[in-house]
């Protein structure tokens, strides 16, 4: 998340409470004053009597009138300052008041424009919070992960049948999406390409698919080479037999053979040169099958030699080679194939396995020595090869440096971190791919060669999905090879490597794999439970008890600062929130700076209501 969340929008300002005048402010100073002025009116009240007792006592003779007009005038002269008084203090307590709600309006307008004030900060901030906000939801949260350009050969050590199936989609719809050649070696005994398979299937593209030994009629691979190529295929194909083999002396003597027969003699002309070499001349003519010309064996003895030494490899090249007797027999000329997959069966055994994974590498080394360079750049062509623990480390590096030679994209998947994969993990042309460990003791080399790693994040999606079809992964690829009558979507079929639109290869991917189809529904409920506590990533230890128990399609590879987390599940890229770009190449953009004149000053949240159960504050 390279743009963190903005949190809640600004609250909007709200106006204060009116305040007027308060009744109890105004009785106080009323009190006040009638405290004040109370001996006053009783000043007045006793003149006011003094007077009537005055004009009283005149009628009945007893106060002459003179005196009484006196005493009247007398308490008059004395009430009219004190009337006066009175009058004062009611005109003063009317002024202030007056001056008390004077203040109070001032207040108010003072209020009023520190609330506009405040309203249009407020407005320019919730415009910039907006801004983020989008931002922030408009970011991608997936981001792709590229192989460095100077990197010879990818290497994945571990991750099991499900997450080389995740990488093996992944990695393969990258390439089939903008027009690259696919090869898939599948040694694994499972058909862990079925995926793939279903992905292209739907997208038009119609795969070749060869299950050894089964397709090896099929098969023309390896066929056509020149002598000495074709004599160092089937030569690595006796040292995986017999790794103490002398493989020169193997490829001398089987270059000699066919350099009798010719370059177009098949694998069982050249097993029939081998017998008619380890068997005696008279014994030869009718053990042999029709196959070689009585002219034909006599200069296959005088250009090899009989003698023992020669008579004995004969015979073992012969029992070795004997699998690949059939190899090409009914090959016919198909058309280019973008994506192919050459698989063996896993009822085959290991050993039987071991020769056809090996037969198949050496091909693949022929082929990209004669084809050279790739015009398209490196990756155009990929070679992804699983179970490369069958191949012996003289065919890896072989291959490897051919692929490097030729341009070729090169993705080697080994079940485990064993001696010879630590041995590779340190070459500088090597871009390593950890993934979940099967045992302890690979796990624990692996945590030492990774030293004191930090705890990564793992997003939730990671754990479910991966743990969800773990074990799913078909075991062979009959239904692939031979499809039923399972009914799919009519598409048109192409044969010309042609480049994918990213919606359409994103459509094929949540429909025709289990792992779009997975993502899309686990998605759905990874944003319903967005909010809840817990939900997103959580951290995960990078220790050896931490790579036995990551997720199936987890991956760590090197960043610029230490290991970083990946997902090699392809349902990914189904989702809306994933870009191909790197975080390097695609940083967001940042957010427009908010207009001053565009929005109006009321936005955001209103201020939180008012309690009418609580008395108002009132300000005086």
């Amino acid at each position: 998340m390279l743009i963190d969340d903005p949190g809640p929008p600004p609250r909007r300002p709200a106006p204060a409470e009116r305040a007027d005048v308060s009744p109890e402010w105004v009785e106080a100073q009323r009190g006040t004053e009638a405290r004040t002025n109370r001996p006053l009116v009783a000043a007045l009240w006793v003149l006011c009597g003094l007077a009537l007792l005055a004009v009283a006592l005149w009628p009945l003779r007893i106060l002459p009138g003179l005196l009484a007009l006196v005493a009247v005038l007398g308490c008059l002269v004395v009430a009219v300052p004190v009337t006066v008084a009175l009058l004062q203090s009611r005109r003063v307590i009317a002024e202030r008041l007056a001056a008390e709600r004077a203040r109070l309006e001032a207040e108010r307008r003072a209020a009023e424009g520190e609330l506009r004030r405040r309203q249009e900060e407020h407005a320019l901030e919730h415009t910039a919070w907006r801004a983020r906000r989008r931002a922030f939801e408009a970011q991608p949260r997936w981001y792709g992960l590229k192989v460095p350009e100077d990197t010879g050969a990818v290497l994945v050590a571990g991750g099991g049948d499900a997450g080389w199936s995740a990488l093996l989609t992944t990695v393969g719809a990258s390439r089939v999406g903008s027009g690259g050649d696919v090869t898939v070696l599948d040694l694994s005994g499972r058909a862990v390409a079925g995926d793939l398979a279903a992905l292209v299937r739907r997208a038009g593209i119609a795969p070749r698919i060869w299950v050894l030994p089964a397709d090896l009629p099929r098969m023309n691979l390896g066929i056509g080479l020149e002598p000495d190529q074709r004599a160092r295929t089937l030569a690595a194909v006796a040292a995986a037999f017999d790794p103490k083999a002398d493989t020169e002396a193997n490829v001398e003597l089987l270059g000699a053979v066919l350099e009798v027969l010719g370059p177009d003699a098949g694998t069982d002309a050249l097993l029939a040169g081998l017998r008619a070499l380890a068997l005696p001349e008279e014994d030869a003519e009718g053990a042999l099958p029709d196959l070689l010309t009585a002219e034909q064996r006599a200069r296959i003895r005088e250009r090899c030699g009989t003698d023992r030494e020669r008579v004995e490899r004969a015979w073992e090249l012969e029992g070795h080679l004997a699998p690949f007797e059939g190899v090409g027999a009914r090959a016919e000329a198909e058309p280019y194939a973008q994506v192919k997959i050459i698989a063996t069966d896993r009822a085959a055994g290991g050993v039987a396995a071991r020769a056809y994974g090996t037969y198949t590498a050496a091909a693949l080394c022929r082929l990209l020595e004669m084809r050279g360079a790739a015009a398209d750049g490196r990756w155009g062509r990929t070679i992804m090869v699983c179970g490369a623990d069958a191949l012996s480390g003289a065919d890896l590096d072989r291959l490897i440096a051919a692929a490097a030679a030729a341009g070729t994209g090169l993705v080697l998947f080994f079940p485990e971190a064993d001696d010879e994969v630590m041995a590779r993990l340190e070459r500088d042309d090597v871009f390593p791919v950890l993934m979940r460990q099967p045992a302890g003791r690979p796990a624990a080399r692996l945590a030492e060669w990774l030293g004191d790693a930090p705890e990564l994040p793992l997003h939730r999606l990671t754990e479910v999905i991966g743990e969800a079809l773990d074990g799913t992964v078909a075991d062979s690829y009959v239904e692939d090879v031979h499809p039923g009558t399972a009914a799919t979507a009519p598409v048109a079929v192409r044969n010309a490597a042609s480049s994918i639109p990213p919606l359409d290869l994103a459509r094929h991917l949540r429909d025709a794999t289990s792992w779009g189809r997975a993502t899309a529904q686990a998605a759905q409920m990874d944003e319903a439970d967005a909010a809840r506590p817990g939900a997103g990533a959580r951290p995960h230890r990078i220790d050896a008890h931490g790579l036995r128990t990551l997720p199936p399609t987890a991956m760590l590879v090197p960043g610029p600062d230490g290991p970083v987390a990946a997902d090699a599940n392809p349902g990914i890229l189904t989702l809306p929130a994933t870009t191909l770009a790197t975080v390097e190449e695609g940083p967001p953009a940042p957010p427009p700076e908010p207009d001053a004149d565009g929005p109006a000053p009321n936005l955001g949240p209103p201020p939180e209501r008012l309690d009418w159960r609580t008395e108002p504050e009132v300000h005086h």
